[in-house]
């Protein structure tokens, strides 16, 4: 995968999110994942993107770490929705597959540029 398929990958996920983030329940707990959520699935693309045009090894490391970091808590919030039981069981799904499998990507990325 080179480094725009991912990136498109990283993006698409985001907007994903922004769909069930707006099913989310309008109350105190659903608010707070709406947010987290949302800034952390659209931080990790934004990284990611800095890290490609990166002027240095150590400042692509850092972005891409960065980008790791943020992509891992996606998968939390979702984890976090999930114990929550705000929506059908298997509603989060693809989107926890997707999450999951960049996390990784980028992990895997990190650990080989160090």
């Amino acid at each position: 995968m080179d480094k725009y398929e991912l990136q498109k990958r990283l993006t698409s996920l985001a907007f994903r999110i922004v769909k069930l983030s707006d099913a989310l329940p309008r109350n105190q707990l659903g608010k707070y994942f709406h947010y987290q959520i949302i800034r952390s699935a659209f931080s990790a693309p934004a990284n990611y993107r800095a890290a490609c045009i990166a002027q240095s090894r150590a400042s692509f490391v850092a972005k891409l770490s960065i980008a790791f970091e943020e992509s891992d808590e996606v998968v939390f919030w979702l984890e976090c929705i999930k114990q929550a039981a705000i929506f059908e069981a298997g509603k989060l799904d693809s989107c926890m597959k997707e999450a999951l499998e960049l996390s990784k990507i980028l992990g895997a990325s990190r650990k080989n540029s160090q």
